[in-house]
């Protein structure tokens, strides 16, 4: 159980981040003021008068994946947002419903149960928890406590895995796989690439899946505080499950202005990375986003991270440049760009700068 204070001697970074009790433990606390640690410079708050209230990014109804309606919709959404919501998925709701009450049991669990799965303790690296993005490289922290599961293999997901939700993990994982395939072939279609996404192509497409469980306790000053701070995802796609709260917000592309991504019953977010912006040469564009605090409630989300298998060798696709285009990206060796990106805290759309020619 949490002290009711922080002692003297005790830093809120040592209580957060070494004691494993991340946000949730000041949140649990009552604090009236949010501590330094964690107050954005004015520059990165989220000001609402950089929210554009009267737009928003497109809902797509995938329901007949063969109307060719649909998947020109799809790649109008990567080219134009980088981001958009599909609803009639084929993914249960039941189970989506089932992933937001197993994100909570793991985040309600004692400390020292979640403390197992911290870098220190946990009995692999592709099992962590941990809190804000990257403490040990930031300046200010983000308002964040999250479990973060690289899938290798049923047999070592089911071992090492926590039990609180490994078995929604699992299942969510396995009825998105069929829905990821094809809005991949989609989005390749739109690159002049009309292949199936076979075994050949998997690995550079969808080679490697980590799903992570987001959790943003409710912070005493929102206006001050990120739950995330501005970036772009490294994926190829990411799948993102979020809860009926709200405050994901995108970047407009080429703008200033922010809009919200409002929550729709039912509904999966789907946003473009990095790395199918640097495979389709820039047509398809991974759009800076970051979540707020919130002062009133609890929040969670869940997304399903889809990227290269870390050896693939990432750069426009040659079919992309058969027709004499530039290339605007070096090919590079992905882990190297995961590394890149791992190894800082987030700082908008700064990553894919490393890949440029």
């Amino acid at each position: 159980m949490a002290p009711a204070a922080l002692s003297e001697s005790e830093s809120v970074v040592d209580f957060v981040v070494n004691e494993g009790r991340g946000v949730k433990g000041l949140s649990d606390m009552g604090i009236k003021a949010l501590p330094s640690q964690y107050i954005q410079p004015p520059k990165e708050r989220i000001a609402a008068n950089a929210i554009v209230a009267d737009d928003s990014i497109p809902t797509i109804d995938i329901s007949n994946w063969d109307d060719p309606a649909v998947s020109r919709a799809v790649c109008e959404a990567a080219e134009e947002w980088g981001f958009f919501q599909i609803i009639n998925h084929g993914v249960p709701v039941e189970l989506l419903e089932s992933l937001k009450t197993a994100t909570y049991r793991f985040f309600k669990l004692p400390v020292e149960e979640k403390r197992k799965y911290s870098k220190a303790n946990s009995p692999s690296e592709n099992v962590r928890y941990g809190t804000s993005f990257s403490p040990e490289s930031e300046k200010t922290l983000e308002w964040k406590d999250y479990l973060s599961l690289f899938y290798v293999s049923d047999d070592e997901a089911a071992a090492l895995w926590p039990p609180a939700c490994r078995h929604e993990a699992m299942e969510y994982m396995t009825q998105c796989n069929a829905m990821i395939k094809n809005l991949l072939e989609m989005l390749m279609s739109g690159l002049n690439i009309e292949e199936r996404l076979d075994k050949s192509k998997e690995p550079l497409f969808m080679g490697a899946k980590r799903i992570n469980f987001n959790y943003y306790p409710k912070c005493p000053n929102p206006e001050l505080a990120v739950g995330v701070g501005r970036h772009s995802d490294i994926s190829t796609i990411t799948v993102l499950l979020q809860d009926h709260i709200g405050g994901l917000h995108v970047r407009k592309l080429n703008s200033d202005t922010w809009v919200h991504v409002p929550p729709v019953d039912g509904a999966l977010v789907i946003n473009i990375g990095d790395a199918l912006q640097i495979l389709s040469n820039g047509r398809y564009k991974s759009a800076e986003h970051r979540v707020s605090a919130n002062g009133g409630s609890d929040r969670i989300s869940v997304p399903i991270f889809v990227t290269p298998d870390p050896e693939c060798r990432v750069g426009p696709l040659p079919e992309v440049l058969a027709g004499g285009e530039k290339p605007l990206y070096k090919e590079l060796v992905y882990s190297d760009y995961l590394r890149h990106f791992f190894g800082k805290a987030h700082d908008g759309k700064e990553t894919i700068e490393f890949a440029k020619i």
